[in-house]
């Protein structure tokens, strides 16, 4: 049975974050590069300029979050065969640490 795609269906948020900030970004560093923002003899175009900049790369962390989120097939610790020895000697080893910190400890 081949799999079905099923488009943008995990991680809406993480798109929703990335496109919303790729937008405010871009309309904020061509408004701060265009348009001529003088308030009171201060000129704001470094600051949108500067803000779009920002914005822009904090969609980069949205990107990344929705593209791993969409990432399918990948095999699990089951199939692969090594999630139960790696989960119990984490346990063994966290467990040694503790019992060492209990006793060692003066009470």
């Amino acid at each position: 049975m081949a799999p079905t795609y099923e488009g943008v269906a995990h991680c809406k948020l993480a798109l929703v974050f990335a496109v919303l900030m790729d937008l405010f970004g871009v309309v904020s560093l061509l408004m701060g590069v265009f348009a001529p923002l003088t308030i009171k003899g201060q000129d704001f175009g470094d600051f949108l300029v500067y803000t779009g900049a920002l914005l822009v790369l904090m969609s980069m962390a949205g990107w990344v979050m929705w593209y791993s989120g969409n990432i399918e097939g990948l095999t699990s610790k089951k199939e692969l065969g090594i999630g139960g020895a790696v989960d119990r000697l984490a346990r063994s080893l966290s467990r040694r640490i503790l019992l060492t910190r209990t006793h060692s400890s003066p009470t």
